[in-house]
């Protein structure tokens, strides 16, 4: 069958005018417009673990960056301190999607632990505090991939933010790996 006899299975696209009606009759939905398929509170619901989560990446890696002593602790420390600055970064893109989605991003530190995937961590020497961010990596890769697969095409919106915190999550994880392995702590 050539292309000009093929009959298409996806539906046809709102006409333009359509849309503009549907924008103005129900303006008092706010946020959200009609298409939006996922569900808000439960999606308001998992990024509020995810916020969590992310403040505690930044506080671990802050506190490691100051905290990381020895020899051949500068480098170390810059990547830790690097690492919290790019936590921070997803922390705000998740705050801004909990507003965006119509919800009150939870910051407050109260139950914080609880809510994040992720372990804040003791670690007193440098090789331990590696294995410790080495870890949290893990467990957020696995996590975003898992929520990415969940959002699917219900909330792109959500999806796509997602999908770019996993890629530099991901090259955390392997940041984090080749500092374990210099350090001699054997990845």
């Amino acid at each position: 069958m050539n292309k000009s006899t093929h009959i298409s299975t996806k539906p046809f696209l709102t006409d333009v005018q359509t849309l503009r009606d549907h924008a103005r009759k129900h303006i008092e939905t706010g946020n959200l417009t009609r298409s939006y398929q996922g569900d808000v509170g439960r999606t308001i619901e998992i990024l509020q673990t995810v916020l969590a989560t992310e403040i505690v990446c930044v506080l671990r890696y802050t506190m490691h960056a100051v905290a990381a002593a020895g020899i051949s602790s500068d480098a170390v420390k810059a990547e830790f301190a690097a690492h919290a600055d790019e936590e921070q970064a997803h922390m705000m893109a998740v705050a801004e999607r909990i507003n965006q989605l119509g919800g009150v991003p939870n910051f407050n530190p109260h139950g914080l632990a609880s809510r994040s995937a992720s372990e804040y961590g003791s670690a007193e020497r440098l090789v331990e505090m590696i294995k410790e961010n080495l870890i949290a990596e893990r467990i957020a890769v696995d996590h975003y991939r898992e929520l990415v697969r969940f959002f699917g095409d219900d909330d792109p919106a959500t999806r796509i933010m997602l999908e770019g915190i996993l890629v530099v999550e991901e090259e955390h994880v392997s940041d984090m790996n080749d500092l374990l392995t210099n350090h001699n702590g054997k990845a």
